[in-house]
């Protein structure tokens, strides 16, 4: 007997409450119904783990559903087993994933992907972060950028233990004093960053590092226009200046045509095993969220990730 593929898991970060995201859950959990799916919306995120593992393994998982953004779907990633399928109802800001793979935020146009999208794998990052491995889906950086990461998630923080009626919600206004913060302390300290797979290289005096595994970074920056998510690769992009207005210059040439890749203080590049290091404490993050300080191991790993997505 062939048993049907109907069992949906709905993941919502219980910060939610009754804000948007909890409310657009229980609609796409109504519209799911609707289309005789089994739907189970949870906030707990052990019991979601532990459901996905047994349908999955009975052969009666269609998706586990993550409302929320890019952090969201690597936290699920990172807490489901290989080929536990995943998707997204997009309430995230910067919404990578669902902006590259053309995920809607709405549940009625998200309920009809869940019934006749396709199942697709694509590569994960792996981060070694002092022994404990975390994996991520679209990049990681270091330096200014992930010290913007770092006062956004303490703001974020703030107003959910202030009880703000939107919780942990976030918008790009959310960013304005983080940045300005650290435009005005951010130090640029310098970084090595270690090629180790393929082909050893080291290339120091670096002030500006990313890690993309899909070619889309915050408003849809080409800062790596040629990476891929089935490539079995990570695309580096490496930059030297160590000023807000060496940031300014690669945001602008990047934006006109990926002109920053012609630039001598720039590296584009594309390995399967990195090591940065400092010798002074740098910040990184990983899809947005806060990753630690340096140093950081970092590689690829094929095919981690499966995720269901439009025809």
């Amino acid at each position: 007997m062939i048993v049907p593929i109907r069992k949906v898991i709905i993941s919502v970060n219980p910060k939610a409450g009754r804000s948007s995201p909890m409310l657009r859950a229980k609609e796409l959990s109504d519209r799911l119904k609707e289309k005789k799916f089994s739907v189970e919306l949870l906030t707990d995120l052990e019991e979601v783990t532990e459901k996905a593992k047994i349908f999955h393994a009975d052969g009666e998982l269609r998706v586990v559903v993550g409302v929320g953004g890019d952090g969201t779907a690597a936290t699920l990633v990172n807490q489901t087993e290989p080929g536990t399928p995943v998707t997204l109802l997009a309430s995230g800001t910067a919404n990578l994933l669902a902006k590259h793979f053309r995920l809607s935020k709405n549940p009625k146009r998200l309920a009809e992907v869940i019934e006749t999208g396709n199942i697709m794998t694509m590569d994960a990052g792996r981060a070694n972060i002092g022994g404990t491995e975390r994996l991520f889906l679209v990049m990681i950086s270091c330096g200014f950028d992930a010290d913007v990461v770092n006062g956004v998630h303490a703001y974020r923080e703030e107003r959910y233990r202030q009880g703000h009626k939107r919780g942990a919600h976030i918008s790009y206004f959310s960013y304005i004093q983080p940045i300005w913060r650290s435009l005005w302390w951010y130090r640029f300290p310098r970084m090595t960053v270690e090629v180790i797979e393929p082909e050893h290289k080291i290339i120091d005096a670096i002030r500006w590092a990313f890690f993309f595994n899909i070619n889309r970074y915050g408003w849809g920056l080409p800062l790596a226009p040629f990476a891929r998510e089935d490539d079995g690769k990570l695309d580096d992009v490496l930059f030297r200046g160590g000023s807000v207005f060496h940031g300014f210059c690669y945001t602008l040439l990047a934006q006109c045509f990926s002109l920053h890749r012609f630039l001598p203080t720039a590296r584009l590049g594309q390995a399967t095993r990195y090591r940065i290091t400092s010798d002074q404490p740098v910040p990184f993050q990983l899809d947005g969220d806060p990753g630690g300080v340096l140093p950081l191991d970092v590689e690829i790993v094929p095919n981690r990730f499966t995720f269901l997505v439009p025809k």
